[in-house]
């Protein structure tokens, strides 16, 4: 059953276009509908459409949409999508089409100059009718950081000396499909000892070592909603600075979260968790921005939690919140939640402890 058709008509209205054509396989998935490369959704004032190719026929009607299918199969067909698209537009006397900026080529927006309508490029507008979520959604991001939690809990019996990155990366692959996620939503960031200094390094045949530091960076795929958290494992005792920097992170990340607010503006909330690390003298190892929203945008979309973001924050918005510090030669640290605004105040949907985990050699 498609979803949020309501969201894309009073975004149509809102920027008085007839109909508006989804290409990416994100809003696909927003919409709930098929998300394959044959397929895309047009929405216009009076009705929603798939147009798609042969291969995707049977699925469409097993899935019983709404929406009216339209079977326009290159192989059979001189005609193109876009073909279609202006014969529906004909049929009801539209004149305005919006299509996802991001999504089309220049030689597709070229060829819809030859039609009788004008092309409006919309892509901001439809990420920001994603940012609030409802309680459908909620629901299965909760669920979706549960799930986490317990991939996390799982990858964890298995660390020890000796273990390699990409053994811990296979891990998390193994345990999130088979506690019910349909994939990674990202590649996960495995690191070990000094390249723990590396904010989005990837997993290498490099062994864990005694009293090394091990950052992971995942989240899974549930229902089409991903989450994302970050955690810090010692294998054997940390050293000094690097209890010291955890320490500072982790009190940086706590005032992250309590920051996260309705009404708030989002760049505040990156000011006070900055303000914290760089006068911890830290300033200049915290290079990236505080975090970014959770939903169904293939690992980022909004609020953007960041120096220059105007967001004023709001109730059932989810973002991460996600503070670090990276030291060349010595290591980094990372604390990551997903943070829901609800009655106000931010609420972590992670459950796993941000206290040290500190495993014996």
């Amino acid at each position: 059953m498609a979803r949020h058709l309501d969201k894309i008509r009073n975004l149509i209205e809102k920027l008085s276009l007839d109909g508006i054509l989804i290409k990416s396989k994100t809003s696909k998935k927003y919409l709930d509908t098929l998300t394959g490369s044959g397929v895309q959704i047009l929405i216009t004032r009076d009705n929603s459409y798939a147009i798609l190719d042969g291969r995707y026929l049977s699925e469409a009607r097993q899935r019983q949409d709404e929406l009216i299918i339209i079977e326009n199969t290159p192989a059979k067909s001189s005609k193109s999508h876009f073909d279609v698209v202006s014969e529906i537009f004909k049929e009801f006397n539209y004149s305005k089409l919006g299509i996802e900026a991001s999504s089309y080529s220049i030689s597709d927006y070229e060829k819809l100059k030859k039609y009788d309508f004008t092309v409006t490029l919309v892509n901001e507008e439809i990420n920001e009718a994603r940012i609030i979520k409802d309680e459908f959604e909620i629901d299965i991001l909760k669920e979706a950081c549960k799930i986490t939690d317990g991939v996390f809990a799982d990858v964890l019996k298995h660390i020890k000396v000796g273990i390699s990155e990409n053994e811990i990366n296979a891990l998390i692959h193994y345990y999130s499909l088979k506690a019910g996620a349909s994939k990674l939503s990202f590649d996960p960031v495995v690191t070990s000892g000094p390249r723990t200094a590396l904010p989005h390094g990837r997993p290498t045949d490099r062994k864990v070592q005694a009293n090394e530091p091990i950052m992971i960076d995942f989240g899974i795929e549930y229902k089409n909603y991903q989450s994302d958290m970050t955690r810090m494992v010692f294998v054997g005792q940390p050293s000094n600075d690097m209890i010291n920097i955890y320490e500072i992170v982790k009190k940086a990340q706590k005032a992250g979260v309590e920051a996260i607010k309705s009404g708030t503006l989002a760049s505040e909330v990156d000011f006070i968790v900055r303000d914290i690390i760089e006068k911890a003298g830290y300033g200049d190892n915290y290079n990236h921005g505080l975090g970014h929203g959770i939903g169904i945008g293939d690992g980022c979309e909004y609020p953007f939690l960041n120096q220059n973001s105007k967001t004023i924050l709001s109730d059932n918005m989810i973002m991460s919140c996600e503070p670090g510090i990276y030291v060349e030669g010595l290591g980094g640290v990372r604390i990551e939640d997903d943070v829901l605004i609800s009655g106000g105040r931010g609420i972590p949907l992670n459950q796993t402890t941000k206290d040290m985990i500190i495993l014996e050699v």
